[in-house]
């Protein structure tokens, strides 16, 4: 790529940048292998240089492990189960903003099911088995076994652009993973429990929660790891003005 010799150098090693980017996956099998506090907030402290609407750093980051994070983890899958049995209870469990749309359409609705057919087919999870796909629903809420949990959440008085701004952050912090040998996996499903996990971390009534993310060393040895969801290509999302 033609540099203007005017403009600030590129960096150092931008083959590693761009390898950590597409590098970048929703691992759903870790292994047990703790992850040290250093490095957690040193990749944090990396996250934390995404952009923000007048520098307003909307983010705020819980980080649980060890017997936090399992009493959250129980805490949570008894209601998933709870609400299994009895699917009223749903309606005890909102979650705080529209993370998909209410009618979906395409081709927003075939690349939804592209994903999820794709990663149940792997998974030998056909359409009918309803328990096979509670329990691998459930996965979500116990991080996928990582030994990190992260719960994100910003104040209920930003505005939406807060959300845009803490999505740059997330993105930061799992590329950052990936470049530091760990891995990542965004989880908004846990969004609809936020009544049980904003209390258990101990987040003010002001506070909104924008998603989970599971964090630590991939298995290399789970098949559920070897799912990779494709990319449409530039040209379907580019409009080029000259």
């Amino acid at each position: 790529m033609t540099q203007n010799p005017a403009a600030r150098p590129p960096v150092h090693d931008p083959a590693s940048v761009d390898a950590a980017i597409v590098g970048r996956m929703s691992v759903r099998g870790f292994l047990p292998h703790p992850v040290p506090r250093e490095v957690l907030e040193h990749l944090l402290a990396l996250a934390s240089r995404a952009p923000s609407g007048t520098n307003t750093q909307p983010w705020k980051v819980y980080v649980l492990q060890g017997a936090s994070k399992d009493a959250l983890v129980s805490k949570v899958c008894a209601a998933h189960d709870a609400m299994r049995d009895n699917p009223a209870l749903a309606a005890d469990y909102q979650e705080a903003y529209d993370y998909y749309p209410k009618q979906w359409v395409s081709p927003y609705i075939d690349r939804r099911r592209e994903n999820g057919w794709g990663l149940y087919g792997l998974l030998g999870i056909g359409k009918g088995d309803k328990d096979k796909m509670h329990a691998q629903h459930q996965r979500n809420f116990r991080f996928f076994d990582a030994p990190v949990g992260l719960m994100v959440t910003i104040d209920k008085v930003m505005g939406g652009g807060s959300l845009v701004d803490t999505g740059m952050f997330l993105q930061n912090l799992m590329v950052a993973a990936r470049a530091h040998g760990l891995d990542t996996c965004p989880q908004a499903a846990w969004n609809s429990y936020a009544r049980i996990i904003l209390p258990h971390i101990g987040a003010g009534d002001n506070e909104m929660l924008v998603c989970g993310l599971a964090l630590g060393y991939a298995d290399p040895a789970d098949k559920v790891n070897t799912f990779h969801t494709p990319r449409v290509p530039v040209a379907d999302f580019t409009t080029w003005l000259d």
